[in-house]
C-alpha cells in the first residue's frame, strides 16, 4: 500500500502534527509505502529518506507573521498525482493550497483532525471560525475523519458528522531513555508562545506561587510575555529559554518539580503527556483533551483563573506525598500513551477504507 501524508510543514519544522506524521510514517513504512508531500523550508533537500519513509518538498512561499508561517505551495496536485497514492491522510487546515486539493482530491483519502472548531483568540478567532464554516462543508467528502482525541470526535459528532465515520486516536510519546534526576526547585511549561497557551494567566499566577517558572519554547509572544515578566517584577522567578535543543528539553524535563498546561484551547495535549512519561505530576486547565490525558495524573484548573491555577500549583508544591503520587501515576498512565501501540491503530483505519 502507497500511503502519502500530506502536510504543509514537515522535519525539521517541529509541531504536534509534524511529530504525529513523522512517528506514524516511520513506523507503518515498514510494512507499506509511505510517503511525506510537503513544502521545502530553506535549507532542505527536494527529497530525502527518513527512517524508512521518503519526504517529497515543493518550492513555496512563507509569511512568517505568526507561527507557524502562512504557505503556499503551487503544484501540489500534479505533484500528488505523480505519486499515485492508493490512500492520502490529510493533515492541515489553515493553507488554501492544501485545503483546495484536500476537498478536491478524487482517490480514497482522510483526514486527521488536530484542533477543535472555534479554537483562536485575538486576531486569529474570526479567520478561525471562518475556516471552521468552511471546513464543516467538505469534511463529509472524507471517508474517515481520525480525531487526535475523544473530545475531538464527541465536538464534531455532536455538530452533526456520522459517528461512524470519525475515530479517535491520540497523538503518542516516546518513553525516554534518561536517567532519573534529583528534582529541583522550580515548574516547567513547553510549548508554543501563542495566545491559546494561556500564558499570561500563568505567568499572572506566578505572583503567588512560592517557586521558579521555566518557560521553553518560541512563538509570536515571546515579546508580550517578557514586558507582562518586567511590569510584574517577577524577572527572578519567571525564566523564558526560548526553544532548547533536545539534550536541554530531556534535563528540564527530568528534574522539574511539575508540570503546567495553562490553555485556553487544547484538543489533545501532546506536550502534558510527554512530561507524564517522564513520570511528573500535572497542573492543567480542564479544556479540550487536557483531563483525557492527565486523568488522575495531576490536578485540573479552570482555565482563564490565575487565582485557581496558582492555588492547583501551590497544593502539589507543598504536599510531596500528593505530588509523588500524582506523579508516579502519570507514569503508568504515560504507557497507553505509546507510538509503537497507536500507529496499529491508524493502519487498521487506513486498510478499512481500502478493503
Amino acid at each position: 500500500m502507497r500511503i502519502v501524508e500530506v502536510n504543509p510543514f514537515h522535519y525539521p519544522f517541529l509541531g504536534g502534527i509534524e511529530h504525529r506524521v513523522h512517528h506514524i510514517s516511520k513506523r507503518l513504512a515498514k510494512k507499506h509505502e509511505m510517503i511525506v508531500l510537503t513544502s521545502q523550508l530553506e535549507g532542505t533537500s527536494k527529497e530525502e529518506v527518513i527512517d524508512g519513509y521518503r519526504v517529497v518538498r515543493l518550492p513555496s512561499r512563507y509569511i512568517d507573521i505568526y507561527n507557524p508561517p502562512h504557505v503556499s505551495t503551487k503544484g501540489l496536485m500534479e505533484a500528488l498525482e505523480g505519486l499515485e497514492p492508493d490512500l492520502v491522510d490529510f493533515h492541515y487546515r489553515w493553507a488554501p493550497d492544501y485545503n483546495k486539493i484536500a476537498r478536491s482530491w478524487p482517490g480514497k483519502k482522510v483526514f486527521t483532525f488536530h484542533n477543535t472548531f472555534g479554537e483562536g483568540v485575538g486576531i486569529t478567532r474570526l479567520p478561525s471560525l471562518v475556516n471552521d464554516q468552511m471546513m464543516k462543508r467538505h469534511l463529509k467528502k472524507f471517508s474517515k475523519v481520525i480525531c487526535v482525541s475523544e473530545f475531538v470526535k464527541k465536538d464534531l459528532d455532536m455538530r452533526g458528522f456520522d459517528p461512524n465515520r470519525t475515530v479517535a486516536i491520540p497523538n503518542g510519546i516516546e518513553i525516554p531513555c534518561v536517567a532519573p534526576q534529583k528534582e529541583e526547585d522550580f515548574i516547567l511549561f513547553m510549548g508554543r508562545l501563542v495566545n491559546t497557551k494561556g500564558l499570561e494567566y500563568l505567568v499572572r499566577a506566578m505572583r503567588s506561587v512560592d517557586s521558579k517558572l521555566i518557560i521553553c519554547g518560541g512563538g509570536p509572544l515571546l515579546g508580550k510575555l517578557q514586558r507582562q515578566i518586567e511590569k510584574d517584577g517577577l524577572q527572578g522567578k519567571v525564566e523564558m529559554t526560548g526553544r532548547v535543543c533536545e539534550e536541554r528539553k530531556c534535563e528540564l524535563l527530568s528534574s522539574c518539580k511539575l508540570f503546567v498546561m495553562p490553555s485556553i484551547f487544547e484538543s489533545y495535549g501532546i506536550a502534558v503527556a510527554e512530561a507524564m512519561s517522564y513520570g511528573k505530576a500535572i497542573v492543567a486547565t480542564d479544556v479540550g483533551g487536557l483531563p483525557e490525558v492527565v486523568q488522575d495524573g495531576g490536578l485540573l484548573c479552570r482555565p482563564k483563573d490565575h487565582i485557581d491555577l496558582a492555588q492547583k500549583i501551590e497544593k502539589l508544591l507543598k504536599d510531596d506525598v500528593q505530588r509523588t503520587q500524582k506523579a508516579e501515576r502519570s507514569k503508568v498512565l504515560a504507557q497507553s500513551y505509546l507510538w509503537d501501540s497507536l500507529a496499529p491503530k491508524v493502519e487498521s483505519e487506513y486498510l478499512k477504507i481500502l478493503v
